[in-house]
Order: C-alpha cells, then structure tokens, then sequence
C-alpha cells in the first residue's frame, strides 16, 4: 500500500472526525441508550461516504450510493449499540489502539508519535479525537468477533460444494512466494526502485557488503530465522516485513532468477546473489503448481469467504436483538432502516422520563427489557 493511498484514507478519516468538532448548533436526531445522534453526525458520515465512493469511481447516481446514503442512520445506531455492548463486556481496545496507530506510523513512514499526531493536525483535527475514532473502530469489531463470530458454522460439505463450484476461479499459474534479504552496494542503504539505475558503488564497499552478506547467510545456515536476519541486516524496503517480496508467476522474474528460484524447494534459502543493486539471498516461501489448486491448499481462503458471505446477515440479526433489549428514540421524519417491528417505542409521561438512562432503567425493572 503507497504512502499516497494510506495518506488520503488518513484524511477521510481525519475529515470524518473534523466534520463534527466544527458544528455548533446540533440537533438531535436519536437518542440510543445514554447516547445521542444529531444531525452533524449524519452530515459527516454522508460527506465520508461521498469521499469513499469518490475514490472507488461511484457515480452519485449510482444505486449502490444511494443505497448506502439511506442507512447512514442505520450504521450510526449500529456502532452505537456496539459501543454499548463493548462496555458491557469491558472490551477498551487499548492494547490494540496503541499497536494500529504505530502500524499506520510505520505505514506512513513517520519517525514517531509525535509525527503522527503533526499530521493529525494538519488537518485540523486534535489526536485525541482521532484515536478515539480507531478506538471505536477496534472496540466495535471485537464485539462482533466475541458476540457474533462464534456463531457461525462452516460445514465440511459448504467448503467442497464452493470448491466444486468455482473450480474455474481456483485456477492458477505456476508462481513462487519469495523473501530477500539485501545488502546494499551503495554509499548508504536505499529503499531499491528495480526500474532505478544502479546507484554508484564504491570497490570499498562492494566488498565489504559481499563479506556482511556471505556472514548474514552462514547466520541463516545456522539456524537463524530468516525472517529475523531480514529485518535486521536487509537494506532493502521490504525489511520491516521480513523480507517478503510476494508471489511471482512464471514468465515475471529475470530469467536467471526464475530458473533458480522455480528450481529451488519451498523453505530453501539460496546463495549470496550479485545484482546491479548489491547482495541478495532469496527464500522460496512457496511454489504454486499450476492448473486448480488442491482443496487443501485452498480451504482456508473458502472458510474466510464462506465466513463473511455468513457475517453480515448474521451481524443484522444480532443487532436486531441489541435493538430490541435498548432505548432507541428516533425523530420524525428520520428512519432507521434497521429497526425492529419488536422494538419498545419510548413513552414519556414525566420530565424524568426523558433522561434515556433513566428509561431504560425502568423499562428493565418493568420487565420491558
């Protein structure tokens, strides 16, 4: 994923977050549990939305958009209740929060925390607002994996009924999985564009890189983890990922390294290798026959796809239910696209009564809930 595609999802969300913080009237639109929706709220989920399918190329006339614009209300009261039930099970998200923000620093590229928070305010936005946000994010999605995860059942027949039935998609060319570690013949370490020319080498250097690279493969030989040595040693780019460098179809690899690489066995290490950019040692991950893959070898991507195709009608069903057990007051002339015919319309017959908390308290005593 380039710096320049993470950079514009850094904004939408930033944007998402901003929307909000600058209202000053509000008007409340619905009321869930102790927490209210206003009409800001819906304004900055349509003017995300409008930015998401900008970037996928959806026309506004495009029924999916309006689909989509129509449960905005919908997917507000859903992360609510989420947010709701994490409380409940004392879900905070803090661990995972401080991990996702240093993945996007890294994914940035960015020195520190402090850098993140800078680009943060750039535009516009206080970082504790925006951490809130990916809180939200991780507390909602680990609610719907405790709550409604378990729930779903993956047959043995349901994983080779899809593997007969699209065969034709499983088909593959023959390609290899590889890992490299570099080590660089330039002046200084760089992050190697193959189009790029050669940088220029010092005979200094060249040797000493040929001698590091010749001991970073006897570390390997030795019993290192490859993985390790990479993010270690490897002056190249993909170092912060251990080295991995993809899948490769025949036909895509220089010739002299396809025939070794093809001809090596999966989990085999190769020799010191000289190249234009300095030293490389490659690691076959995997070497995909071709032709359809084995249903073994593809059982895990059918479970994950047969999972998800189960995940969003089986979510609905649960937050119906979380519908049906909470306070949710909407105004007129707004709807929620996902309520329930058993939901409890609110009745206020007393000024206390409109305190949401209050209610719902009641409504439990009343055996409501």
């Amino acid at each position: 994923m380039n710096r320049k595609f993470l950079l514009s999802l850094f904004t939408v969300f930033l944007l998402s977050v901003s929307l909000a913080a600058d209202t000053v009237i509000e008007e409340i639109i619905a009321r869930v549990n102790g927490s209210i929706i206003t009409r800001s709220d819906l304004a900055k989920e349509k003017e995300q939305l409008q930015q998401e399918m900008k970037q996928q190329n959806v026309p506004e006339s495009d029924p999916r958009a309006k689909e989509q614009e129509q449960d905005i209300l919908r997917g507000l009261i859903d992360k609510q209740l989420l947010l709701d039930k994490g409380k409940d099970l004392g879900i905070t998200g803090d661990t995972e929060l401080v991990k996702k923000l240093d993945d996007l620093r890294k994914q940035l590229n960015l020195e520190s925390m402090d850098d993140l928070e800078k680009e943060a305010q750039k535009q516009g936005v206080s970082f504790e607002d925006f951490k809130a946000g990916i809180r939200s994010q991780i507390v909602t999605q680990q609610v719907i994996s405790h709550e409604v995860g378990p729930r779903i059942q993956i047959t043995e027949k349901e994983i080779q009924d899809y593997y007969d039935k699209h065969k034709a998609e499983l088909e593959q060319p023959e390609a290899v999985d590889l890992s490299e570690i570099l080590i660089s013949t330039a002046s200084e370490s760089v992050n190697v564009d193959p189009k790029a020319p050669p940088p220029a080498e010092d005979p200094g250097k060249v040797t000493a890189s040929e001698e590091k690279a010749k001991q970073v493969l006897a570390s390997i030989k030795g019993g290192s983890k490859f993985e390790d040595v990479a993010k270690k040693f490897s002056d190249g780019g993909t170092a912060g990922d251990g080295g991995e460098l993809g899948q490769f179809k025949r036909g895509t690899l220089a010739k002299e390294l396809e025939d070794l690489t093809f001809g090596m066995k999966p989990g085999s290490v190769s020799d010191v290798i000289r190249t234009k950019q300095g030293y490389v040692i490659l690691k076959v991950n995997e070497h995909t026959q071709a032709g359809v893959a084995p249903l073994k070898q593809v059982q895990g991507r059918i479970q994950e796809t047969l999972y998800y195709e189960k995940l969003q009608p089986a979510l609905r069903v649960y937050l119906t239910k979380l519908r049906e057990e909470a306070f949710v007051d909407i105004k007129a002339g707004y709807t929620d696209t996902g309520a329930s015919p058993n939901q409890t319309k609110p009745i206020y017959t007393a000024a206390a009564d409109t305190n949401p908390t209050k209610k719902a308290k009641r409504k439990k005593k009343l055996g409501i809930l």
